[in-house]
């Protein structure tokens, strides 16, 4: 028990701070403590009472007074409940944190394909299906936004760039705990009535349904925070902390990757933070920004929302991408092919999503006149997408190809990324997105890009650093047949939407025509297999970590620095500072090393 003091702590000071919060302003307004301003105070408190609690009070803040501190690092397992500063534990607390958030939400999928599964209506109202569908989107776009970047990324980066920690160690566990009071307002929603604006939460649904809406709007912007902090923090460390002889150009991919997104991260998510702060206050103070009545404009918040989150696609698939191109020429026993053209891709990437964000807007009504610059800049996008793209297949032509479980997922993620990002054409060109558009077509589109890719990418790289991180070893054939199973199941679910997308089956809808049943039925039944894929994954996992064999410290043979420490590594990382002499992925080449480690 004494392990989960802290959260028990934080706990108690989170609801206290909520009761001073939401009871001033209850007694301020004479309403309740569930009104929305007396929730959006309360939340306000709860969250500094609760990162106090948790355990930035002890390892932080006394220090701000002129007190000592007394960290409370914990051993073993109990390190990972606890405000910790150490850049593995945060990555692991990320890691475990998001897939379970991941579970979460494809419950929420199944129940919406199990209500799918014929016409009319089986288990829930048009209502309620509207409010499971929208937390299912939220939840699963934080699962891709962070899992990548705040797990593998702080688990990683410090230990590729032979680094001892983060930049910023504790504003690095600050950025984890802003996490779950987060994930915790999401999943309370329906005590407030829930919300049913899609993940999107447009005006004016969104200023008038349930309060749970208040309570989406604040766990969107503190996990926003928590990835402006993130980004920053990552930014520094890449700049500053790199071994000595860790040039620009010899930066592992994924290191690239995690950089590129970080300046997405830092600079576009205060724009959706904006746009949600917009609505609380057209909801809470009665302003009207949104509002034609009173002068405002809901086009406004389309625009303010898409200039965030289309990069935020981006901030999705850049550190996939980066997991991919790391696995591939470890398997493929051969260089990262055109290496300085995929971190070119990266930026234009990072340079060109600021420029695409009304392709979403195509049927909203703007000024038909933007179409075309639009629909040019998202076309032209392609194109360093496309670079990275051809590096990955670059790498594995002509390869001496070792199929083990992660390459295996990261081969399945180069077919399902093709596939989504063909498709994506039609979606770009204004003539057949007015015709697509709301349609299971984009459903389709969107799951490929994101699941087919992100998701893909997060499993091959639990697969490829599994042993790095637990110090066990998963039965490979177990691994094999569950990629196998996840990559048929995935493709059995979503290829069948863009044909009854095609058909005029509409996104977001509870109930369809009779004539589009067959398809709906043939997407539930892949979809529960999907879904059971991911249980299978996370159990065998777990069953690898608590009882697996022991892990050699390399066995996958890998050149980067991770792989030249222990399994998992010691506290500060190396046993002395690394010295970087080559090329991280030197493969063929006869003496070449990647680094010195410890005075070898």
């Amino acid at each position: 028990m004494r392990a989960f003091l802290p959260i028990g702590r934080g706990l108690l000071w989170g609801g206290i701070g909520y009761l001073i919060g939401a009871g001033l302003i209850a007694a301020l307004t004479g309403r309740g403590l569930t009104s929305e301003p007396a929730v959006v105070a309360g939340y306000g408190l709860g969250l500094i009472g609760w990162l106090l609690g948790v355990g930035m009070w002890e390892v932080w803040a006394r220090e701000w007074f002129g007190w000592p501190v007394h960290p409370e690092e914990g051993r073993g397992w109990e390190r990972y409940f606890r405000f910790t500063i150490d850049h593995k534990v945060i990555g692991v607390q990320y890691l475990v944190t998001f897939l379970g958030l991941m579970l979460v939400g494809g419950l929420l999928a199944m129940l919406m394909r199990a209500e799918l599964m014929r016409p009319g209506l089986q288990l829930i109202s048009r209502g309620q299906y509207n409010t499971v569908m929208s937390l299912h989107g939220i939840i699963m776009i934080a699962v891709a936004v962070a899992t990548i970047v705040g797990g593998f990324g702080n688990y990683l980066v410090p230990l590729m760039i032979g680094a001892r920690d983060m930049a910023f160690p504790r504003l690095n566990a600050l950025s984890y705990w802003l996490v779950p009071p987060a994930a915790l307002a999401l999943l309370s929603t329906p005590m407030l009535g829930g919300f049913d604006s899609g993940w999107t939460a447009y005006p004016p649904l969104s200023e008038i349904n349930a309060s749970g809406q208040v309570l989406f709007n604040l766990a969107f912007i503190t996990v926003g925070l928590s990835s402006i902090l993130g980004g920053l923090n990552f930014l520094t460390t890449i700049v500053f902390l790199r071994a000595p002889g860790m040039t620009w150009g010899r930066l592992p991919i994924f290191v690239w990757s995690i950089f590129a997104t970080s300046i997405l991260s830092l600079i576009a998510t205060q724009f959706v933070a904006v746009a949600l702060l917009m609505v609380l206050l057209d909801r809470i103070l009665g302003m009207g920004f949104f509002d034609p009545a009173r002068g405002g404009d809901p086009l406004l918040y389309q625009h303010i929302f898409w200039f965030y989150s289309h990069p935020a696609v981006y901030i999705m698939i850049v550190p996939a991408f980066g997991v991919i191109l790391e696995i591939l020429p470890h398997f493929a026993r051969k260089p990262l092919f055109a290496y300085r053209w995929a971190v070119g891709g990266f930026f234009g990437i990072v340079g060109l999503s600021f420029l695409v964000w009304a392709h979403h807007m195509f049927t909203s009504g703007m000024p038909s006149w933007l179409h075309a610059p639009f629909m040019v800049t998202t076309e032209l996008i392609s194109v360093p997408t496309g670079l990275i793209f051809l590096s990955a297949l670059g790498t594995v032509w002509q390869g001496r190809l070792w199929l083990r479980p992660p390459m295996l997922v990261a081969l399945a993620f180069l077919a399902n990324f093709l596939i989504g990002g063909v498709t994506g054409i039609f979606l770009a060109d204004v003539p057949t997105d007015l015709h697509l558009q709301d349609t299971y077509f984009v459903v389709g589109h969107f799951h490929y890009t994101i699941l087919g890719g992100m998701i893909f990418a997060l499993v091959a790289g639990l697969y490829y650093w599994f042993p790095k991180i637990t110090g066990r070893m998963y039965d490979d054939r177990l691994g094999r047949i569950h990629a196998l199973w996840f990559f048929l199941a995935f493709n059995l679910t979503f290829l069948p939407m863009f044909g009854l997308g095609l058909y005029g089956m509409n996104r977001r809808v509870a109930d369809y025509p009779a004539y589009l049943a067959g398809g709906n039925m043939l997407v539930s039944m892949s979809a529960f297999i999907l879904g059971a894929s991911f249980l299978f994954l996370i159990a065998h996992l777990a069953y690898a970590w608590a009882r697996g064999p022991r892990a050699v410290d390399n066995p996958w043979r890998a050149r980067t620095l991770e792989w030249q420490t222990s399994s998992p590594p010691p506290v500060e990382n190396f046993p002395a500072l690394p010295r970087v002499v080559g090329d991280p992925y030197g493969y063929g080449v006869p003496g070449a090393a990647h680094a010195w480690v410890g005075g070898e």
